[in-house]
């Protein structure tokens, strides 16, 4: 069984199932999930914890399996969390995954709470994770993407009795509250919580926020290029910025926004051929939000355009690598907000 995690309090305020598998790679959403199974399956006098994390290949999955089979003498149900932290847990794993899950079915005395990072489809679509998504509830932990950062501040903020001033003054201050923490929704629930100290429960001002709120956005470079093909060339640069000041290595910025040129090119040239524009996304494996962009920027995008940028980013793989270009800057992370800047004017351009 699929469940959201909008949908998780509910779906526990109706009873537990003896099996969960939480996927995702936001620690903080994940852990907060976690934290209500546990309560709940506490309330209901799962009175025994015993956590197991699987590390390396020589991991003993029968401590595990043992686990699940026998109580304590001090507990009548207990709760058995097994952590993969890598999301693969070999082929014994995989076998005992299977008949965890298997055992699982009925089993009214142990909760099985499996701890997985993001899963990708391959592995979504495997034996293993078939069996426990049959057997029990599985719950996809998403990232909260920066276009909904803003929103899920405001409904925390809402949480222990704050909120922002309604109108354009709010707004702003939701922007720059999501501007310090992009990235880093861990430390973005800290500042939330820190308001809670400074300020009394009602309307938070501006000048507030802007001087509580520390900056600890922490940027990933692939998340870089949904900057550049939204066109937002503040975010771009506050990125890029951001990338360097935590010496990310200008090799690999390169290789994202140039990626994200020559896929353009290839989409592009595969749909002058005749190819339906799904079907050109999906063979570059281009989905997700990645997906909705190009289709808005597709159609517009000029051949003469595509073939400019794709020329400035040989360049600029020149300069990352040492190398001098006439007309450009010597320096590599000057280039590079060059480059990135050039793609997301023409992107802007192209949704307008």
């Amino acid at each position: 069984m699929q469940l959201a995690l909008a949908q998780l309090s509910n779906h526990l305020q109706k009873g537990l199932r003896s099996l969960y598998a939480l996927h995702g790679d936001e620690a903080l959403l994940v852990q907060e999930a976690a934290d209500a199974i546990r309560a709940q399956a506490r309330a209901q006098g799962y009175g025994e914890r015993t956590v197991h994390t699987v590390a390396g290949a020589h991991f003993d999955w029968s401590a595990v399996l043992a686990a699940g089979a026998s109580l304590s003498l001090f507990a009548d149900k207990q709760i058995v969390e097994v952590r993969i932290p890598s999301g693969k847990p070999g082929k014994e794993g995989s076998a005992a995954l299977q008949q965890i899950a298997t055992s699982a079915v009925g089993d009214e005395a142990t909760l099985t709470l499996v701890l997985l990072p993001r899963l990708d489809k391959a592995t979504r679509s495997g034996a293993w994770f078939g069996a426990l998504e049959g057997s029990g509830v599985s719950i996809q932990v998403d990232s909260v993407e920066r276009p909904a950062l803003p929103q899920w501040i405001a409904q925390r903020l809402g949480l222990q009795g704050q909120r922002v001033a309604t109108g354009e003054d709010g707004q702003r201050a939701l922007q720059f509250f999501a501007n310090r923490v992009e990235g880093n929704l861990l430390a973005a629930h800290q500042e939330i919580s820190k308001l809670s100290l400074l300020y009394p429960a009602g309307e938070l001002s501006f000048e507030q926020i802007e001087a509580a709120v520390l900056n600890v956005a922490r940027y990933d470079v692939f998340k870089l290029s949904e900057a550049v093909l939204g066109g937002q060339r503040a975010r771009v640069q506050r990125m890029l910025d951001g990338l360097k000041a935590e010496g990310e290595a200008e090799v690999l910025v390169h290789y994202a926004i140039s990626e994200d040129i020559r896929a353009l090119k290839r989409v592009k040239d595969a749909i002058a051929d005749g190819r339906p524009m799904p079907v050109a996304l999906r063979e570059q494996r281009i989905w997700g939000l990645r997906e909705r962009l190009f289709e808005r920027v597709i159609p517009s995008i000029g051949d003469v355009t595509l073939s400019n940028l794709l020329h400035a980013a040989q360049q600029v793989d020149g300069i990352v690598k040492g190398l001098k270009s006439p007309g450009w800057p010597v320096e590599p992370w000057q280039a590079l907000h060059r480059l990135a800047q050039g793609l997301c004017g023409a992107c802007a351009a192209a949704r307008t």
